[in-house]
């Protein structure tokens, strides 16, 4: 996927600062501090290559990392807890420097990093929090309770004035420590509405247990919105509103309600098409929402991200400590790991230019063809 990657001048400045301002970091049993980069290595583990978005995250790290001289081992576990186990073990025993993990299930590691912090090898927790371990260095991650917030003001704002809605939630993978974040932000929005009957969510279906979609896999989405239109929306009611924290949720839900004459577009149809949130501005649904048939997503921008999980790995190597600007937030049940949030942005059709097109993140013609060159 193309994309216009590298350290913009303010995250070098950044790098310089923690450079002089750090204290001391997790270190190594073999000291890098005075290190060539080229004489370095760090291990990055990414969870699944089936979603746009990883890929792009580990197109990202691996770029910038080695636009700064460290040689990369990037691996794909293909959303199988074995697999990525494995081949972090393998990058421990081979000798990395530090790792970088976004990991499927954040609580199936912990051996893994108990290997790493005996080798003195930091570990950084990318976007997912790895829980239930100790050996958590530093954590990069979006403002997550306030994705589900952006999300929730958006349906929200998509439904208008009036109402009662007929609303369905839908969450992430249980064994994934964002999905909660994403689901309680979104609540601290709805719940009220729901209370004040402004929201109905009809199938009963409120908690996170209820909205939970294994593994974050769009087929599975499909099939439960099938079945709540089957089994609650049957008498001639219809779906003003769908929860949803992750795109290709949002084109397993669409497709579920297309296929049951919903739409095809917001405006089109014997039934109108529910107002459907999403995240991660992947390609395929910003062509939907510039169609108006998906309302909005949550651009977080992987670009940023991967630059602050190589500037934590530069610090880290240097023989000091990330600068985070969180603290208190991350607990992931035997620490507060300390964290690093980048901000957020909600795309509907009125700003994908300015956005995503102008900030280089797609360009026009992806947009037009709903794919990603190259």
């Amino acid at each position: 996927m193309s994309r216009k990657l590298g350290l913009t001048a303010a995250s070098a400045v950044l790098a310089l600062t923690l450079a002089a301002c750090g204290g001391e970091g997790a270190g190594s049993n073999t000291d890098t501090s005075n290190a060539d980069p080229e004489d370095l290595s760090i291990g990055v583990s990414m969870p699944t290559e089936t979603s746009e978005r990883w890929i792009a995250d580990g197109n990202s790290v691996e770029e910038q990392l080695e636009a700064e001289g460290y040689e990369v081992d990037l691996q794909y576990a293909g959303d199988d807890i074995p697999t990525q186990s494995q081949q972090i073990d393998s990058m421990i025993t081979q000798g990395v420097d530090a790792l970088i993990i976004a990991a499927i299930d954040g609580t199936a590691l912990s051996s893994q990093l108990a290997a790493a912090a005996d080798a003195g090898i930091p570990v950084i927790s990318y976007d997912r929090l790895i829980r239930d371990s100790e050996n958590v260095d530093f954590y990069v991650t979006f403002d997550n309770f306030q994705v589900g917030v952006a999300q929730a003001e958006s349906l929200l704002e998509g439904l208008g004035e009036g109402g009662p809605f007929n609303v369905e939630l839908f969450a992430g993978s249980l064994d994934d420590n964002n999905a909660f974040f994403f689901f309680d932000g979104a609540m601290s929005v709805l719940q009220p509405k729901i209370d004040d009957g402004t929201l109905v969510v009809k199938s009963g279906q409120t908690s996170i247990e209820q909205a939970a979609t294994l593994r974050w896999q769009q087929e599975t989405a499909q099939q439960r919105m099938e079945n709540l239109l089957t089994s609650t929306y049957n008498d001639g009611s219809v779906v003003n509103g769908v929860l949803s924290p992750y795109d290709g949720l949002s084109r397993g839900i669409i497709t579920a309600l297309q296929n049951s004459g919903y739409g095809p577009t917001i405006s089109e149809g014997e039934r109108p098409m529910p107002i459907v949130t999403g995240q991660d501005a992947e390609i395929a649904s910003v062509k939907l929402i510039a169609d108006n048939v998906q309302y909005s997503t949550i651009f977080k921008d992987t670009r940023l991200l991967a630059e602050q999980a190589v500037i934590a790995a530069q610090a880290f190597l240097g023989g000091e400590t990330p600068e985070a600007n969180d603290e208190e937030t991350y607990d992931n049940g035997v620490k507060v790991v300390p964290s690093y949030l980048l901000p957020i942005e909600t795309v509907t059709a009125d700003n994908i230019q300015q956005v995503l097109v102008d900030s280089g993140y797609w360009t026009a013609e992806e947009v037009e063809a709903g794919q990603a060159e190259g």
